[in-house]
């Protein structure tokens, strides 16, 4: 599933434009198709079709792992889940084999979503905290604090990578940004959340973002064939890497699952305190 630094990427192409294809803001939706009606989560098809024609795209932002498309009368949110992307390109190529909805441009441009896995969803709605307001913190906002993170991770009682990975907490972080960070911090993915000092939090605040803003500057990570834009993968550390000498102590690299997830950690770096 494309995490922070993977949907940043989307929403900084969108924003900006890039490899021939134009920005969408300004730009004015003529029409929309929709080619699998379950892409959307709210409202009904026919009232989606309706309500989205005649908006201009007025911003494009992200939370979390959702995509916030800015419209003139309402927002666009889409979480790409597993295999979802977005495509801006010539109305003239012809549909993707995946293309599950399309945003039609009064110019020669359209908007794609791609999802080759159907799980993708789409929302349109005018009150966008209906959906996503149950989010946690932006790990990257300025107001997210190291004191911030200590009061939040005394707050509950939980395994670490468990805590990162609930999106109620922290918004936008999954498997593979989790593990890296608790490695950079040098933090057991199982220790809990309660236990750890103030020295730790702001350890593990530094590691988060260093570690988002490396991928984000690397356009994310492309670990299979659902998302290969990025190559943050070349410096990952322990993620997907069981059984590799770890790059600080050469200890091998182990795996074990936590929240039903695989998890990647050193045990020499990361020890669980007794």
């Amino acid at each position: 599933m494309p995490e922070l630094p993977e949907v940043e990427t989307f929403r900084r192409s969108l924003l900006q434009g890039e490899k021939g294809s134009p920005s969408i803001l300004g730009k004015l939706i003529r029409d929309a198709e929709l080619l699998w009606n379950r892409t959307l989560a709210f409202p009904e098809p026919e009232e989606f079709l309706e309500r989205v024609q005649g908006q201009y795209v007025t911003g494009v932002g992200r939370r979390g792992k959702n995509l916030l498309i800015s419209l003139s009368r309402s927002t666009l949110i889409i979480h790409l889940r597993m295999s979802g992307e977005l495509i801006v390109e010539e109305k003239t190529n012809p549909p993707g084999k995946h293309y599950r909805l399309i945003l039609n441009f009064s110019d020669p441009y359209r908007l794609a979503f791609n999802n080759i896995r159907k799980f993708g969803r789409v929302w349109l709605t005018s009150n966008p905290d209906s959906i996503i307001g149950h989010l946690g913190l932006e790990p990257l906002a300025e107001d997210f604090s190291p004191e911030t993170l200590y009061q939040l991770l005394h707050s509950r009682s939980r395994q670490l990578k468990y805590f990162l990975l609930d999106q109620r907490m922290i918004a936008g972080l999954g498997n593979i940004y989790t593990d890296e960070t608790l490695y950079r911090a040098r933090l057991h993915p199982a220790r809990r959340s309660n236990t750890l000092s103030q020295e730790e939090a702001h350890s593990l605040w530094k590691s988060m973002r260093e570690v988002l803003r490396e991928a984000i500057n690397n356009q994310g990570s492309s670990i299979d064939w659902m998302y290969q834009g990025g190559d943050y993968q070349k410096y990952l550390s322990v993620y997907n890497l069981e059984g590799k000498p770890c790059k600080r102590c050469q200890t091998p690299i182990k795996r074990i699952k936590i929240a039903q997830r695989s998890t990647y950690f050193c045990p020499k770096c990361q020890p669980l305190p007794e």
